[in-house]
C-alpha cells in the first residue's frame, strides 16, 4: 500500500481535511470525555466499537475514490487501535495482574509490565508504517538533521536562522520546568519519601525514555507520516495535537482542560520538530525531559503508597 504522492487542492483537499478531522475525533478519547460530562462511565464496548469503525473507515478509503489519500493513515491507525485492544486484554488477565499488579511488585517491575506492552505496541505500528512507507526515513525512524532551521514562530519568539540543535534543549528544559512547577505544587514531597524515590531514579529514566520512544511512533510518526502530504502540515500537526492532548485529558498529569491543552501544545511542538528535522532524537529529547519528572513523581507516590 503506497502512500498517496499527488497534492490535492480546492474542494476535495478540503474534503480530505474534515474526513480525517471527522475520524481523529471519533476514534480519539472525546466519546469518553463526552459520556463523563454527561455524568456516567463510558461503557466497556466503546473500544471495540472504535476498532469496527476504524476497519469501516479503511474499507471506505479502499473503495471511495475521494478518501483514497487517507489510506495509509486509516491502516496505521487500525493496526494501533487493535494492537492497544490486544495489550489491554493482556493487561487485564489474572496472569499478568497477579505478576505486575500485586500489591508487593516493585516500582520497576510494576512499570516494566506495563512497558512490556507499550513496546509491543509501538512495535507494530513501526511494522505498519514500513508496509506502507517502505523506508525508515519516510516515517522518520533516523535520527534526524539537527542542525535543520527551526521555521520561524513570532508569538514564540523563534526568528529566521534558530537551528533545532539549540531549541530542542530550549523547549525540552522549559517543558520539564512547567511539569516540576505543576507537580511541585499538587504533590506533597517529604524528605522520607524523596530519600526513599531517589533510588528508584534510574528506572524512572529509562520509564521516561521508552515511554516518549513509544509515543512518539504512535501518537507523532503514525500521524505526520501518513497524513501530512495530503492534509499539509499544519492541518497535520494540529490534528495530531489534539488527539494527543484528548489521550492525556482524562489520565494526564494534570487532568483535564488544563491537561489537554499542555499536552496538547507539547505534541504541536513535537510534532514540528519531527517534520522539520525529518527525524526522530529531536522530539524524543524534548518528550523526554518532561517525562523523567513525571515518572520521578510517580516513583515518590510509589514509595508514599
Amino acid at each position: 500500500m503506497n502512500s498517496v504522492n499527488s497534492k490535492t487542492a480546492g474542494p476535495e483537499r478540503g474534503f480530505l481535511i474534515a474526513s480525517a478531522w471527522a475520524f481523529m475525533l471519533l476514534v480519539s478519547d472525546l466519546p469518553e470525555i463526552a459520556w463523563g460530562w454527561l455524568g456516567s462511565k463510558a461503557p466497556g464496548w466503546l473500544p471495540w466499537a472504535q476498532v469496527i469503525f476504524i476497519a469501516l473507515f479503511l474499507g471506505l478509503c479502499l473503495t471511495w475514490k475521494k478518501l483514497h489519500a487517507l489510506r495509509p493513515f486509516a491502516f496505521v491507525i487500525l493496526v494501533f487501535f487493535l494492537a492497544l485492544r490486544l495489550s489491554a486484554g493482556v493487561g487485564a488477565s489474572a496472569w499478568w495482574r497477579a505478576r505486575f499488579n500485586g500489591p508487593d511488585v516493585s516500582f520497576f517491575t510494576g512499570y516494566l509490565g506495563a512497558f512490556h506492552r507499550d513496546v509491543v505496541v509501538a512495535l507494530a505500528v513501526l511494522a505498519a508504517l514500513w508496509a506502507v512507507k517502505k523506508r525508515r526515513k519516510d516515517f522518520f525512524l533516523v535520527k534526524g538533521n539537527l542542525t535543520a532551521p527551526v521555521e520561524p514562530v513570532r508569538w514564540l519568539g523563534i526568528r529566521a536562522g534558530e537551528k533545532w540543535r539549540t531549541f530542542m534543549w530550549i523547549f525540552a528544559l522549559a517543558a520539564g520546568a512547567i511539569v516540576l512547577i505543576v507537580t511541585a505544587l499538587s504533590v506533597k514531597i517529604s524528605p522520607d519519601a524523596l530519600a526513599k524515590a531517589v533510588p528508584l531514579l534510574p528506572a524512572a529514566l529509562l520509564f521516561a525514555a521508552i515511554n516518549a520512544f513509544t509515543e512518539e511512533v504512535y501518537f507523532r510518526a503514525s500521524f505526520l507520516s501518513t497524513l501530512t502530504e495530503s492534509l499539509g502540515k499544519n492541518h497535520t500537526l494540529l490534528l495530531s495535537a489534539v488527539f494527543f492532548g484528548l489521550a492525556h485529558w482524562i489520565y494526564g498529569s494534570p487532568p483535564g482542560l488544563p491537561g489537554f491543552l499542555m499536552t496538547g501544545f507539547l505534541a504541536w511542538l513535537m510534532g514540528k520538530a519531527m517534520l522539520e528535522t525529518r527525524g526522530l532524537l529531536a522530539p524524543w529529547i524534548i518528550h523526554f525531559v518532561p517525562d523523567a519528572v513525571i515518572f520521578f513523581t510517580y516513583a515518590l507516590l510509589w514509595t508514599g503508597r
